[in-house]
């Protein structure tokens, strides 16, 4: 059979099986095809995306890789938008928005704000951050819907009436959610959570932003993207036995580091990409916001089609195919840097404890960890999450749990399985694989981030007591999953740590370990194997999603009460009053790494997530004083006095004295929640000073009328002292690629100055003039 040059190009990049479906992708090519079965008319737009990746190519006269393709094919102005990787700012117009409910609040309050009637794209609000995880699913999650009803019916009402999708709690993660029935090949989204990249996996560009990002989208303003540089990961050879795709975000987190990939989308290639399943894609492009890349993405290929067509989008995979060119990186193109994995050679990886980079071999962590002190013994094996939930990490781990069963063992540490979604908990509930792992010693949580995020009631530890855990998440910050900074937590695939819940030890290795059988046999465990993709179709379970009202919301209410502590409209901030900043107290002297769960922590504090006031209370409480190495306890320049990070804010806010944090490399990683740049707007503070910040934070920071500044000299850093009065001069000809100066007033009455580095451009500088992204937006409306 003779093809056309366009269906030999599809060919190649899908493989030979695309040959009997080439007729119906060009029939399908001119037909309109829905985003998805929630929004009909809503359509996929690879005609546009196509036209405007030729304008730029033509304009660039070079190859563009895949990313370049999503992120410039969704330009504003592909004609005169000045396009340099790395350093301007571009202007794009994306697809859809997503927002989980903790951020979904502060982004819906602010959307209110606008005075706007209706969303301009298509958005969605999931609700899956306030769920903790207790004693099980289905009680756990009554007892949500209990606590949170307050918080629940204003998502649901404002959703409502703005016109946003409303996913009811128990529904799943949102990106599992996101996965499921909204990503697609090269479409650009935007959500309000750091691992919104974890669409990556189905060829999507999908970064995690502020909620003041998402409200500039859904009130239709273009957004703002620095230019991404674009790292290369080229993978050959083929995983096999023990080794997952987890492994290999694991490695490249080792080698990039949780700094390496900032300003970046990190874009995989290579022959050894069709030995990863569509989910394991985004697994990969799910931790990828560990290395603070902007984002990730996969090329199209033959197991997105699949995947595709397994949840009911045949329609988009054959308009795919017929666009398959355009969703692959052009042969030529170049990357501003290259990591080569050989796939052949990669072995299985555990990564931690406190930080998510500090990689090893499974073979190495025994040794490593007696060395250094770290516990061995595994308290709780914890499987699922965002990252790893698909129907195939649960098949693998079941694998695992079988082997157990089948020698008459259980886990020896307690074990816990998330489930991602409700479509993925009723399939393998279906399919046997709940029964497996529950008979283990496992325990079903509900369909909600849970202890990932730190909604975890645990119980079988103090707080303070040295222990181990293994989880398959994807941050393991301290303190972050139980609220216990002497937890150890490593981070693995699920079938290593189902291993590892079986085996009750860090220095367990599958691949050359042995177990103990109930008759005293030695045993080895198989590596594990699974399906993919379910043989059946997938069970969707319960139907959890409520549609925006076809009439329109334009009749209905939303309300908020002004005594409700979880809930609070929100007051403009002041204007910039057209001076230098003088005087700013230093409020504290941050020593080390300072996430963005250090300055606003979650957890508890989740149910503030919708009142401002009431969530500042935590700002800051989780960082380390310089001073002391103290945590939540800085000294009150004007009292004399210690106290918490939050009280002398308000004390200095209450006597008119606005204040500075001073902060060390990499500022802000973690979380995209803008609640840690709300917070010091809120109370008080004008400015934050470090060596480096991470992406999201920064324009966080920038959208709530805060200076987020950078020593011009590192070194600097190491001139300020915790009872310094810092003056930021030179605002008066703000000015982008233009730096500030500070001058820093000493107690002893010395004094120094240094220059103070910005990333601003103009629209962003009029942020800061107006006091926020949202007050400038009512200055133009």
């Amino acid at each position: 059979m003779l093809f056309q040059p366009r269906t030999r190009l599809l060919i190649l990049a899908l493989g030979q099986g695309v040959r009997r479906l080439h007729v119906s992708a060009a029939f399908n090519a001119k037909a309109k095809v829905s985003m998805s079965r929630f929004e009909p008319s809503n359509y996929v737009s690879y005609e546009k995306l196509n036209e405007n990746v030729n304008i730029v190519r033509k304009r660039l006269n070079r190859p563009l890789t895949l990313s370049e393709k999503i992120v410039y094919g969704h330009l504003d102005d592909p004609v005169g938008q000045d396009i340099a990787r790395g350093h301007t700012y571009l202007r794009l117009r994306p697809d859809r928005v997503a927002m989980q409910d903790a951020t979904a609040q502060m982004a819906m309050l602010q959307f209110i704000s606008s005075g706007l009637p209706c969303v301009a794209v298509p958005s969605t609000i999931h609700c899956d951050h306030l769920i903790e995880a207790q004693i099980g699913g289905a009680k756990d999650l009554a007892r949500a819907k209990d606590i949170n009803a307050e918080v629940y019916n204003f998502l649901a009402s404002a959703g409502a009436k703005y016109g946003v999708g409303f996913w009811k709690p128990g529904s799943g993660i949102i990106h599992q959610i996101i996965l499921e029935n909204y990503a697609y090949p090269g479409v650009l989204l935007i959500g309000t959570d750091s691992h919104t990249p974890n669409g990556g996996g189905l060829g999507s560009i999908c970064i995690g932003v502020g909620g003041a990002d998402a409200v500039d989208v859904m009130a239709g303003i273009p957004w703002e993207l620095k230019c991404p540089k674009v790292i290369g990961v080229k993978l050959t050879g083929k995983l096999s036995g023990w080794t997952s795709p987890k492994d290999v975000i694991l490695k490249v987190a080792g080698i990039l580091t949780v700094k390496g990939g900032t300003g970046a989308i990190v874009e995989y290639h290579g022959p050894g990409v069709d030995s990863i399943s569509c989910t394991g894609m985004a697994t990969i492009c799910n931790m990828g916001a560990e290395i603070g890349a902007t984002t990730s993405v996969f090329p199209y290929n033959h197991r997105m089609k699949t995947y595709l067509e397994k949840t009911g989008r045949g329609d988009i995979a054959s308009l795919a195919d017929h666009y398959a060119d355009l969703l692959v990186p052009d042969p030529g193109c170049e990357y501003d840097s290259i990591v080569e994995i050989n796939l052949d050679e990669l072995k299985p990886h555990i990564n931690g404890p406190f930080t998510p980079d500090l990689a090893h071999p499974m073979a190495d962590i025994g040794a490593t960890a007696a060395k250094n002190g770290w516990p061995l013994e595994v308290k709780v094996g914890l499987i699922g999450s965002c990252t790893n939930s698909s129907y195939e990490d649960m098949g693998r781990s079941a694998s695992v749990a079988k082997q157990a069963l089948d020698k008459g063992l259980k886990c020896k540490a307690a074990f816990t399985i998330t489930p991602g979604s409700e479509q993925i908990r009723a399939t393998i509930e279906r399919d046997g694989y709940s029964k497996i792992l529950g008979d283990v010693g496992g325990m079903v949580l509900a369909n909600a981030c849970g202890p990932c995020i730190g909604q975890w009631d645990r119980r079988d530890v103090k707080k303070g007591e040295k222990n181990t855990i293994v989880t398959s998440y994807n941050r393991n910050f301290t303190a972050r999953n139980d609220a216990n900074p002497a937890t150890h937590a490593f981070v693995a695939s699920p079938e290593i740590v189902t291993a590892l819940a079986i085996a009750g030890t860090l220095d367990f290795n599958p691949e050359v370990d042995y177990l103990t059988a109930a008759n005293g046999e030695k045993f080895k465990l198989e590596p594990p194997s699974a399906d993919e993709l379910p043989k059946l179709d997938f069970d969707p379970g319960q139907d959890t999603y409520q549609h925006p009202p076809a009439e329109g919301g334009s009749k209905l209410r939303v309300d908020v009460s002004p005594t409700s502590t979880r809930l609070q409209l929100l007051e403009p901030f002041d204007k910039w009053a057209g001076g230098d900043l003088e005087d700013l107290q230093v409020l504290i002297k941050v020593k080390g790494k300072c996430t963005t769960d250090h300055i606003s922590a979650a957890g508890p504090w989740l149910k503030f997530r919708g009142h401002l006031d009431n969530i500042s209370n935590n700002m800051l409480i989780g960082a380390v004083n310089i001073e002391n190495d103290g945590i939540n306890k800085i000294k009150n320049q004007l009292t004399g006095e210690y106290g918490g990070v939050p009280d002398v804010a308000r004390h200095y806010k209450a006597n008119g004295l606005s204040w500075v944090v001073v902060g060390d490399d990499n500022y802000g990683e973690g979380s995209s929640r803008e609640h840690a740049a709300l917070e010091p707007r809120h109370l008080g503070g004008r400015c934050i000073i470090v060596k480096s910040f991470a992406r999201i934070h920064e324009t966080n920071l920038k959208k709530q009328g805060m200076l987020p500044l950078t020593f011009q000299i590192p070194a600097d850093y190491d001139k300020i002292r915790p009872d310094d009065k810092i003056s930021i001069k030179g605002l008066a000809n703000f000015t982008p690629g233009k730096p500030l100066s500070a001058v820093v007033k000493h107690s002893d009455g010395s004094k120094d100055d240094f220059q103070l580095n910005h990333t601003f451009n103009e629209t962003q500088i009029e942020w800061f003039q107006a006091g926020s992204a949202l007050n400038r937006m009512k200055e133009l409306q």
